[in-house]
């Protein structure tokens, strides 16, 4: 197995349990106090996971470079409001609606990279992703 799909799977089985801790922890609670108390714990986690694997010093790397610090700086803010959305939607919504329409997120990224990087996408990747739309639909609203 290529090393990059066992990761992406283990991100998806990893993402999976975020939507369902999240609905669980969400009852009764402010959705968004509760994502920036999810941010703290991940940032602490995360801060950790560098500091064991020695990479503490790469950190004033990214810093040095405003551009990547910038555009990092645009990522984490894209994917904050995007845990914000996420929850709120998970408060008013069951699991099974959704998590398929947020994995349209596959979707738009696809899309975005045609446009903006001028990415190419065969005839067949094309049909997947069309069939991904659908597929997140149908799941999502019947």
């Amino acid at each position: 197995m290529k090393l990059w799909l066992f990761y992406a799977l283990l991100s998806a089985v990893c993402a999976a349990f975020v939507s369902i801790f999240g609905k669980v922890g969400l009852e009764g609670l402010d959705s968004n106090a509760a994502t920036s108390v999810r941010a703290v714990i991940m940032a602490v986690f995360l801060i950790f996971i560098v500091l064991f694997q020695g990479n503490i010093s790469n950190i004033s790397e990214i810093f040095s470079d405003r551009k990547a610090l910038f555009f990092i700086a645009c990522s984490g803010i894209a994917g904050a409001a995007s845990w914000l959305f996420y929850f709120l939607a998970l408060k008013h919504g069951q699991v099974s609606q959704v998590a398929p329409i947020d994995k349209l997120s596959v979707v738009f990224a696809v899309l975005l990279a045609i446009i903006l990087f001028g990415e190419r996408v065969s005839f067949f990747k094309g049909i997947g992703i069309v069939f991904i739309a659908i597929g997140s639909l149908i799941v999502a609203i019947f």
